[in-house]
């Protein structure tokens, strides 16, 4: 390799080396999706949720199947725990849910807002909060229970919140309130409805707006864990409790064969420097190897020297008659392909076909035919003859207009 070549390969590899220092050193990006899903460590999800209330309640059971599908079972109690970013249940699915509730169940469900049709079931509407003077995003969050902690709580992550701007005052118990932060330990002033209680039947649901109270990131924010086991006092945790993973944002479990690798920052940058390294193998090896393709000239159209040859052939041997039989073929297929007339037979009719439409004269056309008829009958005949046969021929051509094929 030549000397420039080694400095261009020195400098590739100092490149990539200098990449992956600062791939290797720089802090992790931090993943804010939010997946509410119970086996994610990452801030929106809800690793730490799950292992808590594991230990609180009795029997906790984690639903990976539909709402409809499971509570087909009649000797299902306890209460039903969903909370996600949203959740829409179908028509039949959310029945399946209230008539399971209207035995004395306990149904809770979180999310940033509800489908209509479970509103207008409990008689409930809600709208954003308002984010005009909240400059910081930041809003905080309070339960009224005398008995439970009810200091208010920040939460400092710019998102959309809703609260409940009309209820049903005489079935409904509001349990806590959402505004934007006003302070450490400031009360909420203007009141802004974000959990509810109602009776349903012989049961309860319980609703609320900040799904968010059940995430790693709220959680983990001391004194936050005091609001999320406040909340969660209004349970029957002697009861079993259900807690949905079908309606999560996140996935329950990892489907890319390349999770392994791109998830662990060594695998990664050796799958990436195996990449690099085909791709060097290939500009480099690939370039010294490659040789230039010959040019090929088509084969030239041998056809009229061919023809010329046979035609030398026939008329150095002197076999003129030969030579004018195949001229009088050749002008006759000319009539058939180009004015389209038969040529079985020549009579006056086809003559004055013909000379109408080569634009020659009956006369001229008649004399041609005559001669034709001359050569045909003749056993031999002299290049003269030939020749003039030609010259018919050619000056017949010449005066014809009519269009011709390509």
């Amino acid at each position: 390799m030549s000397r420039r070549g080694n400095i261009y390969v020195s400098l590739i590899v100092f490149t990539i080396l200098t990449i992956v220092v600062l791939e290797m050193t720089k802090p992790k990006k931090i993943n804010w999706f939010p997946s509410y899903a119970l086996h994610h460590k990452i801030p929106f999800g809800a690793f730490v949720f799950n292992e808590q209330i594991q230990r609180i309640s009795e029997t906790v059971k984690l639903i990976d199947r539909p709402p409809f599908e499971y509570l087909k079972d009649n000797t299902i109690n306890g209460t039903y725990i969903f909370f996600n970013g949203g959740i829409n249940y179908g028509r039949e699915e959310l029945n399946a849910l209230l008539d399971w509730v209207d035995k004395g169940n306990t149904l809770m469900v979180s999310a940033v807002d509800f489908e209509p049709k479970l509103l207008d079931t409990l008689h409930l509407s809600t709208e954003s909060v308002s984010t005009v003077a909240n400059f910081n995003n930041e809003y905080q969050v309070q339960l009224v229970n005398p008995h439970l902690d009810n200091n208010t709580f920040k939460f400092d992550k710019p998102t959309t919140f809703f609260h409940f701007n009309e209820i049903d005052t005489l079935n409904t118990r509001i349990i806590g309130f959402i505004d934007t932060y006003r302070g450490e330990n400031q009360p909420i002033k203007d009141s802004l409805v974000n959990i509810i209680k109602q009776s349903f039947g012989d049961g309860e649901i319980i609703l609320s707006t900040f799904p968010q109270a059940f995430t790693n990131y709220f959680i983990l924010n001391s004194p936050n864990q005091n609001y999320t086991s406040s909340l969660l006092s209004y349970l029957d945790t002697k009861q079993p409790i259900f807690i949905d993973t079908y309606y999560k944002s996140g996935k329950k479990f990892y489907t890319s064969p390349m999770y392994l690798f791109l998830n662990n920052d060594a695998l990664k940058w050796a799958y990436y420097l195996v990449l690099i390294g085909v791709l060097i193998y290939v500009i480099f090896e690939g370039r010294r190897k490659q040789r230039a393709i010959p040019i090929i000239k088509p084969l030239k159209n041998q056809t009229i020297a061919f023809t010329r040859t046979i035609a030398n052939m026939y008329y150095e041997k002197g076999q003129h008659k030969d030579i004018a039989t195949h001229k009088i073929q050749h002008f006759l297929d000319h009539i058939r392909s180009t004015m389209y007339l038969q040529t079985y037979f020549i009579d006056d009719e086809f003559i004055t076909n013909l000379a109408a439409r080569s634009n020659n004269s009956i006369e001229d056309t008649k004399a041609l035919f005559d001669y034709i008829n001359t050569i045909n009958s003749s056993e031999q005949i002299n290049d003269k003859a030939l020749e003039k046969l030609n010259t018919l021929i050619e000056n017949f051509k010449s005066q014809n207009t009519w269009k011709t094929k390509p």
